[in-house]
C-alpha cells in the first residue's frame, strides 16, 4: 500500500475523508474503499492498495491498445492491476476490472523492475498501463511513468478517460499517447450503465489534445444500446471538431460479463466505417480479421500506406510521414 494523492480529510474526529482523485469524490467512512475498489480509508488516510502490484504483464503489440498511429509495428510492455471507478455491464475484462484484491493473482512488481523487463527487448518503445483502469492506480503509473520518460520511453495510457482535471494535469507531462474510450455520446448511457459522466471524459480528451498527446479514440459498438445512427454521428462530428487526423476506433462487442446482448453484426460496424469516413482521415473497426478496415490509407489518394493483417504490419507506401505517390503528409508517429 501507499498513501495515496489527491484527498481531504473531512472529519478527522470521525475519520472521514474524501478521495479525489476521479469525479466521483468518494466520501469514504473508516475502512471503506471508493467505487474503484483500490482506494481506501484507513485511520483517516486514503491509500491505494494496488500500488507495485499487477494483475497482467506482458510485451504486446502496440496494434493491440489499440493505437495504429503512434509506432505501427512496434512492441510496448503492458500492465495491469485490478479495479476500476466504471461499472459497466459489458466490460471485456471484468474478472480483473470488477473484483477484488483478494479473488485476482497478484505479482508485486517495482517501477525500477518494469524498466529493467522494457530494456530487455530491442523492439520495445515504452510502457502501456491498460488492461483494467489505470489511472485509478495514479501513484504507481506516475511513479513509473516519471522513470521510463526519464529514460527515453515512451508512455501510454488506455484509460476510460474518468479523472479529475487537477491530478490528469500533473500526470499528463509524461504521457505520450493515450487510447481513451468513448463509450457513447449519451449521458444517460454513461450514467446508468456505467456510473460515470460523459463531461469529464470529454474534458480529458480535450485536455491531452489541447497538451499535443497523441490520441486515439474507441468505441465499442454495442447492439440496441449505443449503436443508434444519431449517437454515432454525434461521436463523429464531435472527433472531427476536435480533428479529422485523430483515430476513430469503432470496436466489435461480444456478450460479456452482465451482458447478452448479441454479437456486434458486421454491418452495423460498416454503417459506423462508412459514415465516419465521411468526416475523419482514419477510421477503423477492432475485434474483426479484416486487413481492410484495419489498414491505413492516405487521405488524398487513397492508396494503402500501412497494411494491417492481425497484428502483421507492412508499410507499403508510406515514407517519412509522406504518401508516396501523392505525397500527402500524414499525421504519424513513426
Amino acid at each position: 500500500m501507499k498513501e495515496a494523492k489527491y484527498y481531504r480529510i473531512i472529519n478527522q474526529k470521525e475519520k472521514k475523508l474524501q478521495c479525489n482523485l476521479c469525479p466521483h469524490n468518494c466520501l469514504l467512512e473508516e475502512n471503506q474503499t471508493g467505487k474503484c475498489l483500490v482506494r481506501k480509508n484507513i485511520n483517516a488516510k486514503l491509500y491505494c492498495l494496488t500500488y507495485n502490484l499487477v494483475s497482467s504483464i506482458a510485451i504486446d503489440p502496440i496494434e493491440k491498445k489499440p493505437l495504429y498511429h503512434f509506432y505501427p509495428g512496434k512492441k510496448i510492455l503492458s500492465i495491469g492491476s485490478y479495479g476500476c471507478n466504471f461499472k459497466c455491464g459489458f466490460c471485456q475484462n471484468w474478472e480483473i476490472s470488477q473484483t477484488s484484491l483478494e479473488e485476482n493473482f497478484i505479482q508485486k512488481i517495482s517501477s525500477k523492475q518494469l524498466l529493467e523487463i522494457a530494456k530487455r527487448y530491442k523492439d520495445n518503445i515504452g510502457i502501456s498501463y491498460t488492461y483494467n483502469e489505470p489511472l485509478i492506480n495514479f501513484e504507481f503509473v506516475l511513479e513509473t511513468a516519471k522513470i521510463f520518460h526519464q529514460e527515453g520511453y515512451k508512455n501510454v495510457l488506455v484509460t476510460n478517460g474518468f479523472i479529475n482535471k487537477e491530478p490528469l494535469l500533473e500526470l499528463i507531462h509524461y504521457i505520450d499517447a493515450a487510447n481513451i474510450d468513448l463509450k457513447s455520446f449519451n449521458p444517460n448511457f454513461y450514467k446508468q450503465i456505467c456510473d460515470g459522466n460523459l463531461n469529464f471524459v470529454l474534458q480529458t480528451i480535450e485536455l491531452m489534445f489541447k497538451e499535443k498527446k497523441h490520441i486515439e479514440i474507441t468505441t465499442l459498438v454495442i447492439p440496441k444500446n449505443n449503436d443508434s445512427e444519431k449517437e454515432i454521428v454525434d461521436i463523429i462530428n464531435y472527433v472531427s471538431n476536435l480533428s479529422k487526423e485523430i483515430p476513430l476506433h469503432f470496436s466489435r462487442y461480444y456478450p460479456m460479463y452482465k451482458f447478452k446482448e448479441e454479437t456486434t453484426p458486421i454491418e452495423t460496424l460498416l454503417r459506423c466505417y462508412n459514415l465516419a469516413k465521411q468526416k475523419l482521415y482514419n477510421v477503423y473497426l477492432g475485434n474483426i480479421l479484416d486487413e481492410k478496415y484495419n489498414s491505413t490509407y492516405c487521405p488524398k489518394c487513397g492508396s494503402i500506406l500501412i497494411q494491417r493483417k492481425g497484428y502483421t504490419v507492412n508499410f507499403l507506401n508510406l515514407k517519412n510521414n509522406e504518401c508516396k505517390n501523392c505525397k500527402e503528409k500524414i499525421k504519424i508517429v513513426i
